[in-house]
């Protein structure tokens, strides 16, 4: 059986790659980090007419474009839209994705409260209005829509019915916003027992995508590394040949190569409705942000003094990792659940 990607999603990677280091250099990419809303406000419109949210994309052609806007982060709510809101949003709202002309999130986490995407929603609802509160809203600032889970199922509120709080976050580009709720129309969407098993969904697919992002981040600190290597002289030689510098090279590569396994298996679990895709989404999720984070910081202390400097864009790429592998709790409890599918 060939489980290596097709011919034509190798030509999506290709051109999503060149898309994407066209459009984010890495002053650019400092530019809109710090900018106020940490977005691209122009590229939702191209995404749409490149078909990168066309709802007929399988989840491995979407793995070839996280994968890639991890290599070059996206400033935009591609993660949020296409992995959290999407799988829950009824037909029209679909559509007005794909045509380039909404943009949505997930709000799950609530104050007090566990964080995780499986546990029991506060917010209520009554006579078709939600009261309640959300916080850690990825992208909540940014978007048109809010997916909202309630106590009795999911429910889409226009972000201009809610009342938003941005909050300054690590990633620049991938913002926090607390969200509140006071009596704001809503209209559901799953409800009942469908809506636990349509969370369930979505959330192997948002590990899967945070592994197949954190991936892409491995892969651009080790570039980068390496380049660096190659062409930093020390003592008449590129520092390359030194093992202080070539093991940290050579270990990040072999991390690499396991999350980049373990990210694809659980893409292909995803996509195939694979009976083992709850263990590869925690898997893959677990051992590929921290990947992503060892690759950066290995990068940064490769680069020497340079790589601790604000200028150098490492540390944009290192920010992204740690808000990849803290996304809804860390890989202890990712391994937890591995550990209870096998031993319980």
């Amino acid at each position: 059986m060939d489980f290596a990607f097709s011919e034509e999603q190798e030509q999506l990677r290709g051109f999503a790659r060149e898309f994407l280091a066209d459009r984010y250099d890495d002053v650019r990419l400092a530019q809109l980090a710090d900018s106020e809303t940490g977005v691209d406000a122009e590229v939702w419109p191209k995404l749409a007419e490149m078909g990168w949210l066309d709802a007929e994309l399988t989840f491995l052609d979407q793995a070839v474009l996280l994968e890639e806007t991890g290599y070059r982060p996206l400033a935009a709510p591609y993660f949020t839209t296409t992995v959290l809101a999407a799988p829950a949003l009824d037909d029209e709202a679909a559509k007005q994705v794909a045509d380039g002309r909404l943009t949505a999130t997930l709000a799950w986490a609530e104050p007090g409260m566990r964080q995780g995407l499986l546990d029991p929603a506060g917010a209520s609802v009554s006579d078709g209005r939600l009261t309640g509160q959300k916080v850690l809203v990825p992208d909540g600032a940014v978007v048109d829509l809010f997916v909202v889970t309630a106590t009795d199922g999911l429910y889409a509120v226009d972000a201009s019915d809610a009342v938003v709080t941005p909050h300054g976050g690590l990633d620049g580009t991938r913002r926090l916003a607390s969200v509140r709720f006071e009596g704001a129309p809503a209209r559901p969407l799953v409800t009942g027992e469908a809506a636990a098993e349509m969370l369930g969904r979505i959330r192997d697919r948002a590990y899967a995508a945070a592994a197949l992002e954190s991936v892409g981040v491995a892969q651009r600190a080790l570039d980068l590394l390496v380049a660096y290597a190659k062409e930093r002289q020390q003592f008449g030689k590129p520092i390359g040949v030194y093992q202080a510098v070539s093991h940290k090279a050579s270990d990040v590569y072999v991390r690499l190569q396991e999350a980049r396994s373990l990210a694809y298996w659980a893409a292909w679990c995803v996509a195939e409705d694979d009976p083992m895709a709850r263990q590869a989404c925690l898997a893959a999720k677990a051992h590929a942000g921290e990947a992503a984070v060892f690759a950066c910081e290995n990068a940064i202390q490769g680069h020497g003094g340079i790589g601790f400097t604000w200028e150098h864009v490492l540390h944009r790429y290192y920010k992204r990792a740690q808000w990849l592998a803290a996304f809804d709790g860390p890989a202890r409890d990712q391994r937890a659940e591995v550990a209870a599918f096998l031993l319980d």
